[in-house]
């Protein structure tokens, strides 16, 4: 069972990649925050403890996002590939994940970071939208475009902009985004692993990934 990570700030694709990437090679894709959402829809133990975090306002502790993961891993095939979406977040996670998964017999090969500049991922995610109803994303810019403006492509609901999608927050968060990141980044590289990637068009951001991993499209 082998690993592959996708960092990268707020709107440089990691998510519309890891979903292209599963559907052309099958690399299972890990998103902690829908591992979240389905473990408290599920009323499992470990979602039950992180929705009494989120309750309160507070962030769901690393002990209890990689448990969340371990179960994920474990449910998983010998011959699986993982790709995890924005996770690990910080040095900690990186850490217990490390220990995690020569226990799930497995390890981490990639640890990629897509980037995009500054002003691209503010156009990007200042002109994001997402269904009120069931969550689906689209953007304004590109192929993206809902195909009835202001209604959802999958269910017929409202697509809105949330609040925290406008520009001056998206530069903040980007700001937030580097220096958290910062230490992850130096820890992954003195691990050999960290390799960086020119994000700015998914489609060669997806081969060069493909590239880096010895595998094709389908």
């Amino acid at each position: 069972m082998h690993a592959i990570i996708l960092l990268g700030a707020p709107g440089a694709g990691k998510g519309t990649v890891a979903e292209d990437l599963k559907q052309q090679v099958g690399i299972v894709h890990v998103s902690t925050g829908d591992m979240l959402r389905e473990a408290i829809r599920a009323g499992r133990p470990v979602g039950l403890e992180a929705k009494a975090y989120m309750d309160k306002g507070e962030l769901v502790p690393d002990n209890v996002i990689i448990r969340m993961v371990q179960e994920r891993l474990e449910a998983g095939k010998p011959e699986d590939r993982f790709m995890f979406d924005g996770f690990p977040r910080n040095v900690r996670q990186a850490e217990l994940l490390d220990d995690l998964m020569p226990k799930c017999g497995g390890r981490i090969t990639h640890v990629f970071m897509l980037e995009v500049p500054r002003e691209i991922v503010i156009r990007r995610i200042s002109n994001r939208r997402v269904c009120r109803q069931c969550g689906a994303v689209y953007n304004l810019i590109g192929s993206m475009r809902p195909k009835v403006e202001g209604k959802c492509d999958v269910c017929g609901g409202e697509v809105y902009q949330r609040a925290d999608d406008n520009e001056v927050t998206v530069a903040n968060r980007l700001d937030v985004f580097h220096r958290e990141t910062a230490p992850l980044v130096e820890y992954y590289q003195a691990k050999g692993v960290f390799v960086r990637v020119d994000a700015r068009d998914r489609r060669e951001t997806e081969l060069q990934i493909l590239q880096q991993l010895g595998l094709s499209s389908q």
